[in-house]
Protein backbone atom coordinates (compact mmCIF):
# COMPACT_ATOMS: atom_id res chain seq x y z
CA UNK A 1 0.00 0.00 0.00
CA UNK A 2 1.45 3.73 -0.38
CA UNK A 3 0.95 7.01 0.99
CA UNK A 4 -2.04 9.38 -0.66
CA UNK A 5 0.32 12.17 -0.03
CA UNK A 6 2.74 10.70 -1.83
CA UNK A 7 0.65 10.34 -4.96
CA UNK A 8 0.33 14.42 -4.72
CA UNK A 9 4.08 14.33 -4.86
CA UNK A 10 4.14 12.51 -7.99
CA UNK A 11 1.50 14.53 -9.94
CA UNK A 12 3.69 17.69 -9.34
CA UNK A 13 6.40 16.27 -10.16
CA UNK A 14 4.52 14.74 -13.37
CA UNK A 15 3.34 18.10 -13.86
CA UNK A 16 6.10 20.04 -13.67
CA UNK A 17 8.48 17.86 -14.91
CA UNK A 18 11.18 18.84 -12.93
CA UNK A 19 11.73 17.86 -9.00
CA UNK A 20 13.18 21.59 -8.48
CA UNK A 21 9.73 22.71 -9.32
CA UNK A 22 7.39 20.41 -7.69
CA UNK A 23 9.29 21.27 -4.71
CA UNK A 24 8.53 25.14 -5.00
CA UNK A 25 4.85 24.01 -5.93
CA UNK A 26 4.56 21.76 -2.94
CA UNK A 27 6.91 24.32 -0.53
CA UNK A 28 9.23 21.85 0.85
CA UNK A 29 12.58 20.61 -0.87
CA UNK A 30 13.67 19.11 -4.02
CA UNK A 31 15.26 16.09 -2.07
CA UNK A 32 12.06 15.77 0.03
CA UNK A 33 10.51 15.58 -3.93
CA UNK A 34 12.94 13.01 -4.96
CA UNK A 35 12.63 10.59 -1.71
CA UNK A 36 9.09 10.71 -1.94
CA UNK A 37 8.61 9.72 -5.44
CA UNK A 38 11.40 6.53 -4.35
CA UNK A 39 9.16 5.82 -1.74
CA UNK A 40 5.79 5.38 -4.09
CA UNK A 41 7.86 3.82 -6.99
CA UNK A 42 9.37 1.40 -4.03
CA UNK A 43 5.29 0.82 -2.62
CA UNK A 44 4.66 0.14 -5.99
CA UNK A 45 7.60 -1.90 -7.84
CA UNK A 46 7.87 0.43 -10.51
CA UNK A 47 9.83 3.02 -11.98
CA UNK A 48 7.28 5.76 -12.92
CA UNK A 49 9.59 8.96 -13.56
CA UNK A 50 12.64 9.23 -15.59
CA UNK A 51 15.08 11.67 -15.81
CA UNK A 52 16.86 12.90 -18.70
CA UNK A 53 18.60 16.26 -20.14
CA UNK A 54 15.02 17.98 -20.85
CA UNK A 55 14.20 16.82 -17.00
CA UNK A 56 11.57 14.20 -15.74
CA UNK A 57 9.98 12.00 -18.25
CA UNK A 58 6.96 10.12 -17.16
CA UNK A 59 7.32 5.96 -17.57
CA UNK A 60 4.99 3.83 -19.53
CA UNK A 61 3.98 2.99 -15.72
CA UNK A 62 4.08 6.25 -14.81
CA UNK A 63 1.58 7.81 -17.63
CA UNK A 64 -0.86 4.69 -16.53
CA UNK A 65 -0.37 6.08 -12.95
CA UNK A 66 -0.80 9.79 -13.77
CA UNK A 67 -4.26 9.42 -15.72
CA UNK A 68 -5.53 7.36 -12.41
CA UNK A 69 -3.72 9.82 -10.06
CA UNK A 70 -5.60 12.93 -11.89
CA UNK A 71 -9.05 10.86 -11.10
CA UNK A 72 -8.62 10.60 -7.72
CA UNK A 73 -7.26 13.85 -7.28
CA UNK A 74 -10.60 15.22 -9.07
CA UNK A 75 -12.45 13.10 -6.65
CA UNK A 76 -10.33 14.26 -3.48
CA UNK A 77 -11.23 17.85 -4.60
CA UNK A 78 -15.08 17.63 -5.51
CA UNK A 79 -15.96 15.81 -2.18
CA UNK A 80 -13.96 18.96 -0.43
CA UNK A 81 -16.52 20.92 -2.42
CA UNK A 82 -19.06 19.08 -1.05
CA UNK A 83 -18.86 20.40 2.58
CA UNK A 84 -17.44 24.07 1.33
CA UNK A 85 -18.78 24.88 -1.96
CA UNK A 86 -18.55 28.69 -1.64
CA UNK A 87 -15.43 29.04 -0.14
CA UNK A 88 -13.43 31.64 -1.93
CA UNK A 89 -9.87 30.37 -1.30
CA UNK A 90 -7.32 28.23 -3.73
CA UNK A 91 -5.10 28.20 -6.17
CA UNK A 92 -6.32 28.96 -9.82
CA UNK A 93 -3.51 28.18 -12.46
CA UNK A 94 -4.31 30.58 -15.69
CA UNK A 95 -2.15 29.87 -19.19
CA UNK A 96 -2.19 32.54 -21.41
CA UNK A 97 -0.89 33.47 -24.82
CA UNK A 98 2.71 35.05 -24.11
CA UNK A 99 0.94 38.84 -25.39
CA UNK A 100 -1.88 39.21 -23.55
CA UNK A 101 -1.00 37.41 -20.16
CA UNK A 102 2.29 39.71 -19.58
CA UNK A 103 0.61 42.88 -21.08
CA UNK A 104 -3.58 42.53 -20.09
CA UNK A 105 -3.53 39.93 -17.31
CA UNK A 106 -0.54 40.57 -15.22
CA UNK A 107 -0.65 44.25 -14.85
CA UNK A 108 -3.95 43.62 -13.49
CA UNK A 109 -3.37 41.03 -10.85
CA UNK A 110 -3.16 42.74 -7.89
CA UNK A 111 -5.81 44.31 -7.86
CA UNK A 112 -7.48 40.70 -7.69
CA UNK A 113 -5.63 39.45 -4.74
CA UNK A 114 -6.41 42.83 -2.99
CA UNK A 115 -10.17 41.83 -3.11
CA UNK A 116 -9.77 38.53 -3.37
CA UNK A 117 -7.26 37.48 -0.24
CA UNK A 118 -8.03 33.65 -0.23
CA UNK A 119 -6.92 33.24 -3.78
CA UNK A 120 -3.26 32.60 -5.48
CA UNK A 121 -3.35 32.66 -9.16
CA UNK A 122 -0.47 31.41 -10.93
CA UNK A 123 -0.50 32.74 -14.47
CA UNK A 124 1.57 30.58 -17.21
CA UNK A 125 2.10 33.53 -20.21
CA UNK A 126 4.16 31.93 -22.73
CA UNK A 127 4.43 30.87 -26.07
CA UNK A 128 2.31 28.43 -26.44
CA UNK A 129 -0.76 26.99 -23.96
CA UNK A 130 -0.51 24.16 -21.13
CA UNK A 131 -3.98 22.08 -21.42
CA UNK A 132 -6.85 22.41 -19.07
CA UNK A 133 -8.09 18.95 -20.75
CA UNK A 134 -4.55 17.63 -19.40
CA UNK A 135 -5.12 18.82 -16.07
CA UNK A 136 -1.71 21.13 -16.28
CA UNK A 137 -4.00 24.17 -15.67
CA UNK A 138 -7.88 24.93 -14.73
CA UNK A 139 -8.28 27.97 -16.78
CA UNK A 140 -6.48 28.99 -20.34
CA UNK A 141 -7.29 31.55 -22.48
CA UNK A 142 -5.98 30.27 -26.40
CA UNK A 143 -6.15 31.53 -29.54
CA UNK A 144 -8.98 29.16 -31.02
CA UNK A 145 -12.16 26.98 -29.58
CA UNK A 146 -10.76 23.76 -27.79
CA UNK A 147 -12.44 20.85 -29.23
CA UNK A 148 -12.61 18.85 -25.82
CA UNK A 149 -15.60 17.45 -24.03
CA UNK A 150 -13.89 17.97 -20.77
CA UNK A 151 -13.88 21.66 -21.04
CA UNK A 152 -16.72 24.56 -20.54
CA UNK A 153 -15.43 26.93 -24.25
CA UNK A 154 -16.89 30.60 -24.54
CA UNK A 155 -15.99 33.49 -26.61
CA UNK A 156 -13.99 35.96 -24.33
CA UNK A 157 -12.95 38.59 -26.38
CA UNK A 158 -12.55 40.07 -29.50
CA UNK A 159 -8.87 41.72 -30.01
CA UNK A 160 -7.18 43.62 -33.30
CA UNK A 161 -3.33 43.15 -34.92
CA UNK A 162 -1.86 45.95 -36.99
CA UNK A 163 1.77 46.82 -38.74
CA UNK A 164 4.01 48.73 -37.03
CA UNK A 165 6.76 50.64 -36.79
CA UNK A 166 9.30 52.58 -34.83
CA UNK A 167 9.43 56.31 -35.43
CA UNK A 168 13.37 55.66 -35.72
CA UNK A 169 12.49 53.22 -38.18
CA UNK A 170 10.72 55.05 -40.69
CA UNK A 171 13.41 58.03 -40.82
CA UNK A 172 15.36 55.85 -41.97
CA UNK A 173 13.07 53.85 -44.36
CA UNK A 174 10.02 55.24 -46.75
CA UNK A 175 6.48 54.04 -44.65
CA UNK A 176 4.82 51.86 -47.47
CA UNK A 177 2.46 53.30 -49.65
CA UNK A 178 0.60 50.03 -50.39
CA UNK A 179 1.50 46.65 -48.99
CA UNK A 180 3.18 45.36 -52.17
CA UNK A 181 5.94 47.83 -50.24
CA UNK A 182 6.45 45.80 -47.58
CA UNK A 183 8.77 43.23 -49.59
CA UNK A 184 11.42 46.56 -49.59
CA UNK A 185 11.37 46.37 -46.05
CA UNK A 186 12.56 45.10 -43.44
CA UNK A 187 9.54 42.51 -41.54
CA UNK A 188 9.71 41.21 -38.30
CA UNK A 189 7.51 38.20 -37.37
CA UNK A 190 7.16 34.35 -36.28
CA UNK A 191 10.03 31.65 -36.68
CA UNK A 192 7.57 29.86 -39.39
CA UNK A 193 8.46 25.94 -37.88
CA UNK A 194 7.42 27.11 -34.54
CA UNK A 195 4.31 29.02 -35.25
CA UNK A 196 2.12 26.89 -32.73
CA UNK A 197 -1.13 28.16 -33.75
CA UNK A 198 -2.61 28.95 -37.33
CA UNK A 199 -4.27 31.94 -36.01
CA UNK A 200 -0.56 33.21 -35.66
CA UNK A 201 0.24 33.10 -39.53
CA UNK A 202 -0.31 37.16 -40.41
CA UNK A 203 2.03 37.38 -42.82
CA UNK A 204 0.61 35.40 -45.43
CA UNK A 205 -2.75 37.38 -44.60
CA UNK A 206 -0.86 40.28 -44.83
CA UNK A 207 0.71 39.69 -48.56
CA UNK A 208 0.73 35.81 -49.72
CA UNK A 209 4.86 35.07 -49.52
CA UNK A 210 5.97 37.53 -47.24
CA UNK A 211 8.79 36.66 -44.72
CA UNK A 212 10.60 38.02 -41.91
CA UNK A 213 14.07 38.74 -41.78
CA UNK A 214 13.81 39.19 -38.03
CA UNK A 215 12.14 36.45 -36.66
CA UNK A 216 10.87 35.28 -32.83
CA UNK A 217 9.15 32.96 -31.48
CA UNK A 218 7.93 35.76 -28.76
CA UNK A 219 5.60 38.41 -29.60
CA UNK A 220 6.95 40.37 -26.99
CA UNK A 221 10.54 39.60 -28.54
CA UNK A 222 9.13 40.80 -31.63
CA UNK A 223 7.51 43.93 -30.05
CA UNK A 224 11.17 44.54 -28.71
CA UNK A 225 12.84 43.79 -31.82
CA UNK A 226 10.42 46.50 -33.96
CA UNK A 227 10.59 49.28 -31.07
CA UNK A 228 14.40 48.89 -31.63
CA UNK A 229 14.34 50.13 -34.98
CA UNK A 230 14.44 46.61 -36.46
CA UNK A 231 11.62 46.45 -39.19
CA UNK A 232 7.98 46.72 -39.71
CA UNK A 233 6.03 43.64 -37.25
CA UNK A 234 2.19 42.74 -37.16
CA UNK A 235 1.67 42.96 -33.21
CA UNK A 236 -1.44 43.30 -31.32
CA UNK A 237 -2.92 46.55 -30.94
CA UNK A 238 -2.67 46.43 -26.95
CA UNK A 239 1.10 46.16 -27.13
CA UNK A 240 1.88 48.96 -29.97
CA UNK A 241 2.26 52.05 -27.61
CA UNK A 242 4.69 54.22 -28.65
CA UNK A 243 4.71 52.67 -32.10
CA UNK A 244 3.97 53.96 -35.46
CA UNK A 245 0.98 52.39 -37.32
CA UNK A 246 1.72 52.03 -41.11
CA UNK A 247 -0.94 51.08 -43.74
CA UNK A 248 -3.88 52.23 -41.64
CA UNK A 249 -6.16 51.86 -44.26
CA UNK A 250 -5.09 48.43 -45.67
CA UNK A 251 -4.04 46.20 -42.99
CA UNK A 252 -6.15 45.60 -39.83
CA UNK A 253 -6.60 42.01 -38.86
CA UNK A 254 -9.39 40.44 -36.05
CA UNK A 255 -8.87 37.20 -34.27
CA UNK A 256 -10.48 36.46 -31.12
CA UNK A 257 -9.86 35.06 -27.15
CA UNK A 258 -11.35 31.45 -25.90
CA UNK A 259 -11.77 31.15 -22.22
CA UNK A 260 -11.53 27.70 -21.33
CA UNK A 261 -12.28 25.97 -17.81
CA UNK A 262 -12.05 22.18 -16.63
CA UNK A 263 -15.81 21.31 -16.26
CA UNK A 264 -15.00 19.66 -13.56
CA UNK A 265 -14.30 22.72 -11.38
CA UNK A 266 -16.28 25.12 -13.59
CA UNK A 267 -18.55 25.75 -11.27
CA UNK A 268 -16.44 25.77 -8.07
CA UNK A 269 -16.07 29.74 -6.16
CA UNK A 270 -12.70 30.06 -7.06
CA UNK A 271 -13.30 29.69 -10.78
CA UNK A 272 -16.69 31.65 -10.76
CA UNK A 273 -14.56 34.25 -9.12
CA UNK A 274 -12.03 34.16 -11.77
CA UNK A 275 -13.92 34.16 -14.29
CA UNK A 276 -15.76 37.12 -13.87
CA UNK A 277 -12.87 39.13 -13.06
CA UNK A 278 -11.00 38.18 -16.46
CA UNK A 279 -14.34 38.61 -18.38
CA UNK A 280 -15.00 42.56 -16.67
CA UNK A 281 -10.85 43.03 -17.27
CA UNK A 282 -11.60 42.34 -21.17
CA UNK A 283 -14.73 44.84 -21.02
CA UNK A 284 -12.92 47.28 -19.35
CA UNK A 285 -9.88 46.87 -21.66
CA UNK A 286 -11.91 46.69 -24.94
CA UNK A 287 -10.57 50.33 -26.21
CA UNK A 288 -6.88 48.79 -25.86
CA UNK A 289 -7.48 45.48 -27.62
CA UNK A 290 -10.07 46.53 -30.42
CA UNK A 291 -8.99 50.05 -30.85
CA UNK A 292 -10.12 50.81 -34.24
CA UNK A 293 -14.04 49.64 -34.42
CA UNK A 294 -14.84 46.88 -37.24
CA UNK A 295 -12.26 46.02 -39.64
CA UNK A 296 -12.37 48.42 -42.42
CA UNK A 297 -10.28 46.46 -45.32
Amino acid sequence: MFDWDDLKVFIAAARTGSLTAAAQRLGVDAATVGRRVSRLESALKSTLLARSPSGLQLTAAGAQLLVIALDAETAMEAAAQVTRPDVMAGTVRISASEGFGATILAPALPDLAATRPGLRIELAASAGFLSPGRREVEMAITLSAPDDARLIVEPLTPYQLALYAAPAYLARKPAPRAVADLRDLDIVGYVDDLIYAPELRYLDEVLPGLTARLASSSIRAQREIVAAGGGVGVLPCFMAQGLTRVLDDEVLIERRFWLSTRRDVHDTARLRAVRTWIKALCVDEAGRLSPYGQDRR
